[in-house]
């Protein structure tokens, strides 16, 4: 049994006696913690994130399984891929125990079911092509751990994110990832150190595998949605920085009209 240092009790006591001035601060400073134990854990996201870039150039997919707080951590991060870089739905996909229901409302005993997390996946028609990110802040979650066992059996790429050392889930990873964040603020309280480090961590691993994978040029998402008047706008101005267009009128109408800033861009250009 690997140690849990996430259900460790917390450095700090009598929470319930502390001013709000008190609560804050210390709660400020325990999260200050938390990037350092990130870079800590760079060259196993770095691994991880070549595993993913590599599959998702052949035509695969990223899913993310977790349950809790961790699932929708996940569900998250797969949802802001579409508009955030302009992927299809179903190209980044997170899956959470107990299902959609789980997304805002606890389900009683998910996260124990430990074959469920696969039957979850063959929904998707998981195949040799994808990987699967299983995300537990304790290491041990049976619903996560069952899902990344019959992916290894299947010829399925695997990683992990946990916040406990040497962890169960681990040990049926091919790409785990460990960022030990220590006891929590409130004991046992894993939304949030672990949780603000495994949001760190999914943030890395999404941002970077869309960059190497073409959305984003320079340093700005040329392939965003245009959901909004805010995005609308950004993409004008993006337009009007990268072609030398000075009515942001015309900007605007080709932008609308090619549907992308990148599309945009290089009718301008030529």
């Amino acid at each position: 049994m690997s140690e849990k240092v996430t259900e460790q009790p917390s450095r700090y006591n009598d929470l319930d006696k502390m001013s709000i001035k008190e609560l804050l601060v210390s709660i400020n400073k325990e999260d200050q913690t938390v990037p350092v134990a990130v870079e800590a854990a760079l060259i196993q996201i770095e691994g991880l994130v070549d595993a993913i870039v590599e599959r998702m150039l052949s035509g695969g997919r990223l899913f993310y399984i977790g349950a809790g707080t961790s699932g929708r951590l996940g569900i998250l991060d797969a949802s802001e891929i579409p508009p955030t870089y302009g992927m299809p739905p179903g190209v980044v996909i997170g899956v959470i125990a107990g299902g959609n229901k789980a997304i805002t409302t606890p389900v009683e005993n998910a996260e124990d079911a430990e074959e469920q997390g696969w039957l979850d996946l063959k929904r998707h028609n998981i195949n040799e092509k994808d990987v699967v990110v299983g995300v537990a802040a304790s290491g041990t979650t049976p619903y996560v751990i069952g899902a990344l066992k019959r992916c290894h059996e299947n010829g399925i790429t695997t990683g992990s994110i946990s916040c406990n050392p040497d962890a169960d889930i681990s040990k049926a990873s091919d790409h785990p990832v460990e960022v030990i964040v220590g006891p929590e603020f409130v004991t046992g309280s894993t939304r949030m150190k672990s949780g603000t480090a495994q949001k760190l961590v999914l943030n890395m691993i999404s941002t970077t595998v869309m960059i190497q994978l073409g959305r984003v040029e320079g340093n700005r998402m040329v392939n965003m949605q245009l959901t909004n008047d805010k995005l609308i706008d950004r993409g004008t101005r993006m337009i009007m920085e990268r072609t030398g267009i000075t009515d942001y009128d015309k900007a605007r109408q080709l932008l609308l009209e090619k549907g992308s800033v990148k599309l945009a861009i290089r009718a301008a250009c030529g």
